[in-house]
């Protein structure tokens, strides 16, 4: 009896061996951005403890530490009034001794339209909290996927996404990734973008206020104590995967906290 292949993308192979660290463009450093960071850092030491060569992260914001963002956000008070992503690289290096970047302001295009600098890397990882800037970040990835030249080419892009208490995470690539030859799987070379698979999904669930919390009790009403520390420790196992097994059956998830269900976004 015929049966069929189940599909999987298979890793970059720069990724899996490379000679140099991976450079990582983290985009927001909000309540899911923050955990984010945290789990790379994690990941970064367990890769070169592997022989791996690790991770090198700019992390990008333009925001400053609140009052309401303590509790919910990886955040110190004494780290109140500081950029959040300085405050954030500052405390990893010191940490784990490494070198990574913190950049003062939004990823995106200039007035004139022109990338900033440090734009390039191999895989982008966006915590964002609005539409708009996904269909921002995805036009650069498009635009950055004719850029052949660079050793870091653009190649994965993971969107972390919720609301109050549900939320999703999807990887695509920047591209297509080559495969290798498989008997036993049927390989898939391109992961579509959020933006192309669920566009219309994401208008739909475009919140209709975007303002500021005042106070953590406002910030608790908007999005769950603990939604983005679990998508960011789920995410970032599908990232890890990556690394370890060199392929993945799943692209994603989509993740409801408040009945504890989470459900697999297949390769396709």
């Amino acid at each position: 009896m015929k049966t069929d292949k189940i599909k999987v993308h298979f890793t970059d192979n720069d990724l899996v061996a490379p000679t140099n660290p991976i450079e990582v463009n983290l985009i927001g450093a909000g309540g899911t951005g923050s955990k984010v960071l945290t789990a790379l850092v994690e990941m970064n030491y367990s890769l070169n403890e592997l022989g791996h060569a690790g991770l090198s992260v700019r992390l990008w914001d333009d925001d400053i530490v609140t009052d309401a963002n303590l509790g919910r956000q990886r955040f110190a008070e004494c780290e109140v009034g500081l950029y959040k992503s300085v405050a954030l690289i500052n405390r990893a290096n010191r940490w784990m001794g490494t070198n990574w970047k913190a950049e003062t302001m939004k990823f995106g295009k200039d007035s004139l339209g022109r990338l900033p600098e440090h734009t390039q890397a191999a895989i982008y990882i966006s915590c964002v909290d609005s539409v708009k800037a996904r269909y921002e970040i995805a036009e650069i990835l498009k635009e950055l996927d004719s850029y052949r030249a660079y050793r870091n080419r653009a190649k994965y892009w993971m969107d972390y996404g919720n609301s109050q208490s549900t939320g999703q995470v999807l990887l695509s690539t920047i591209g297509n990734i080559k495969q290798p030859k498989s008997e036993k799987y049927e390989t898939v070379a391109n992961l579509p973008f959020i933006t192309d698979e669920y566009g219309e999904l994401l208008k739909q669930s475009e919140e209709t206020d975007n303002t500021p919390s005042c106070s953590l009790a406002e910030a608790l009403e908007k999005q769950d104590l603990y939604i983005n520390s679990s998508l960011a420790q789920m995410g970032c196992s599908l990232l890890w995967s990556l690394f370890r097994q060199g392929m993945t059956k799943n692209k994603g998830f989509f993740h409801n906290l408040y009945n504890f269900t989470t459900q697999p976004i297949k390769v396709a």
